[in-house]
């Protein structure tokens, strides 16, 4: 029942070429930093990669995808990462985007063991009748696109056929966790961390705190161990090293400058 390993160089053990990946964070917040800059440092490629987005340039999976090392994306917000427009713009990268909470439920309905769910959003749009660029061809043109998705009536309203998400892998990083894989994770910072460990066969958690069997309160428990199959403690270096996406201050007021 002890699944921590030393290093997050033997955490990630089987990650090959083309390997698929759910990954928690949203922007920067709660972004397994730590393995990520390892599977970077593995050199593995073509890799499909399933997360709400794929990090800043400079950043979280933008590292990877800077470096060319990402073929597929799942995910549905692009934001301000410059180098995911580009490669996606340039026929580069294939992007699957999908409603926010569509994906969030694709994601734990595939750690349920649910193959699909019917859901109203998208009906209407391109999501359920297909046509959505998913892949761009050098010269600017569309080369894929989405397929259309059956649509159902429940109760007089229509509904999209959308599909459970598993991966190979799924990294994540929670505030605390022990031994048998029980997570906790701090505020904000859960985000899509627990759906993204529930959707991966092989699940990593790089913990900023480890804990030994029985301190943490069960009703404090965000994730169940027996959605992780191995851990990773950090050093406190690591779990102190946290970045801001967006830096936003106010302006200080007349009164509240400090004059010498």
């Amino acid at each position: 029942m002890n699944k921590v390993v030393a290093t997050a160089e033997e955490a990630l053990a089987g990650v090959m070429d083309g390997a698929s990946l759910a990954v928690g964070g949203f922007g920067l917040s709660g972004v397994p930093d730590v393995l990520i800059h390892a599977l970077y440092a593995t050199g593995v490629t073509g890799l499909s990669v399933v997360s709400n987005n794929c990090g800043v340039d400079g950043g979280g999976l933008g590292i990877l995808l800077a470096a060319g090392r990402i073929a597929r994306v799942t995910g549905s917000y692009v934001g301000d990462n410059k180098e995911f427009a580009r490669q996606y713009l340039s026929g580069e990268l294939l992007v699957e985007l999908t409603p926010q909470g569509t994906l969030a439920e694709r994601l734990r309905a595939g750690g349920c063991g649910i193959p699909a769910f019917f859901t109203p959003a998208g009906v209407g749009t391109q999501v359920a009748e297909g046509g959505l660029p998913w892949r761009y061809a050098p010269d600017g043109t569309v080369a894929v696109t989405s397929p259309p998705k059956e649509v159902r009536e429940f109760d007089g309203r229509r509904h999209v056929l959308e599909h459970g998400i598993t991966t190979d892998f799924a990294l994540v990083r929670a505030a605390r966790g022990d031994r048998h894989g029980n997570l906790v994770f701090h505020r904000s910072a859960r985000n899509f961390n627990p759906l993204a460990a529930m959707a991966g066969r092989v699940t990593i958690a790089e913990v900023e705190q480890l804990a030994e069997p029985g301190e943490l309160d069960p009703d404090e428990i965000h994730l169940p161990g027996v959605f992780v199959q191995r851990v990773v403690e950090l050093t406190p270096e690591q779990a102190a090293d946290k970045h801001i996406e967006r830096r936003t201050v106010s302006a200080p007021s007349a009164r509240g400058t400090v004059r010498h």
